[in-house]
């Protein structure tokens, strides 16, 4: 399709066969909007539109930010062949039958083809390494795009071979640029439909820096003249599309920006990304996972409840199901969030461990032996245990530890909290049970 046909649009200046996201896209690299570190003067891709190298891409960003556009504009500049696929529909034999064509066209009359595969990271290892011969013997342009991080996305031989230029989310002024521009563009509405600056800052507000999402909006009144007013906008689009793909980098960055703040006792910023990941979808037991883990991890017995209101809210999504159970993960992100904060018992596991893995493990004490079977005691076993609860005060000085690890230090408590408390007690029963000195508390 030649989106410069005049004959696509009608007098009114609209053709509804035709998105005005399509419409209005870029033909030029002067015609983009941001990205400025990959269109400027002397930059890898403008050396490729024009010099007409053959140098294969990697488009790596977010949704709405250009990456169609730019391999469009690719295929536009250097007069090439331009063959479009979605790796979400297409399969092997759609790529062959692209290369097959591209090897051809090549031959036969010199002319290059530019293959945009979009969504690159849903192929698989199999799928992907079809592309390698093709991309490693130049017979076609490669625009892949993905907005994934390409490290855990794409392989690595293919990876190899591609220019990797990674894409930024636009700004509210670019996006209010491009809005401006399908404003006053023939290919747009030519100047006969206007925005309310109310509308016009809701519109920057759902778009969320996706171009592509504020033009379908804008579509999506049905006005091709005269004023869209916020509630017109409104009713249009209900509310923002949340930008949040399941299986992707954005899911691992708002589920680390949920545990980091949550860690760092800010409970509007713990509810945002918590909203933000039940809305987009996200599985409830994942987030429920993570606030068992931290209850332990970043509050431990500075808050031993903390525990408890994670485990119940874990239960209660069991029970109940969403959308009731948000409420549910909503309370306990609460508790989480507002709880005072220990590591000290990630912190003594991960001492303790460490010296096991370095081999610091040595001998259970003969005392401390399991003497239940018959042939136990001929060894020795159990022989010299003192039980606790024989002592008024019910601890007993005694060695617990391997030999070798007499004089190891793992839990140290913080002052933080219930941790406090705790702390009190360790300072009293560490010395008595190690024999380091006399209480007389315990005595």
């Amino acid at each position: 399709m030649n989106l410069d046909d005049p004959t696509l649009f009608h007098p009114g200046g609209l053709d509804q066969r035709v998105p005005l996201a399509v419409r209005m896209r870029p033909r030029t690299l002067d015609e983009v909007v941001g990205q400025d570190h990959l269109v400027g003067a002397g930059t890898p891709l403008r050396r490729l539109v024009d010099g007409d190298a053959v140098a294969s891409l990697l488009l790596w960003g977010p949704p709405g930010s250009g990456k169609t556009t730019l391999a469009y504009v690719v295929s536009q500049a250097t007069g090439r062949n331009y063959r479009e696929l979605s790796a979400v529909s297409a399969g092997v034999r759609d790529v062959r039958a692209v290369v097959d064509e591209a090897r051809s066209a090549l031959g036969g009359t010199g002319t290059r083809t530019v293959l945009f595969l979009d969504e690159v990271h849903r192929f698989s290892k199999a799928q992907q390494d079809v592309l390698l011969p093709a991309v490693e013997n130049g017979w076609l342009t490669l625009v892949a795009a993905t907005t994934e991080n390409p490290s855990f996305s794409v392989i690595g031989p293919l990876l190899s071979r591609l220019l990797l230029l990674r894409l930024q989310p636009l700004t509210d002024e670019q996006v209010r640029l491009v809005v401006h521009r399908a404003l006053d563009d023939p290919r747009g509405y030519g100047g006969r439909l206007r925005l309310a600056p109310e509308a016009e800052q809701h519109l920057l507000s759902i778009a969320g820096g996706d171009a592509r999402r504020a033009l379908t909006a804008l579509e999506a009144t049905g006005l091709v003249e005269g004023v869209v007013d916020l509630a017109t906008l409104e009713a249009a689009v209900d509310r923002a599309a949340v930008r949040y793909d399941k299986d992707g980098d954005v899911h691992y960055d708002v589920a680390s920006a949920f545990i980091k703040s949550l860690r760092g006792s800010d409970v509007d910023a713990s509810l945002h990304y918590l909203a933000r990941m039940l809305e987009a979808g996200e599985d409830p037991r994942f987030v429920a996972r993570r606030m068992v883990i931290l209850a332990s991890e970043d509050v431990g017995m500075a808050d031993p409840s903390a525990l408890q209101v994670a485990i119940a809210a874990a239960h209660a999504l069991e029970l109940v199901g969403l959308p009731e159970a948000r409420l549910n993960l909503a309370q306990a992100a609460v508790h989480l969030a507002l709880a005072p904060k220990s590591n000290a018992v990630y912190r003594a596991y991960e001492a303790a461990a460490a010296d096991v893995r370095a081999g610091r493990s040595g001998l259970v004490p003969r005392h401390l032996r399991d003497a239940s079977y018959a042939t136990a005691r001929r060894y020795g076993h159990g022989r010299g245990y003192r039980y606790p609860h024989d002592d008024p005060a019910g601890v007993v000085r005694q060695e617990y530890l391997p030999e070798q690890l007499r004089d190891a230090a793992y839990y140290s408590p913080s002052g933080h909290g219930a941790e406090a408390v705790a702390r009190q007690r360790w300072e009293r029963l560490r010395p008595a049970v190690r024999g380091l000195a006399e209480d007389p508390h315990l005595r």
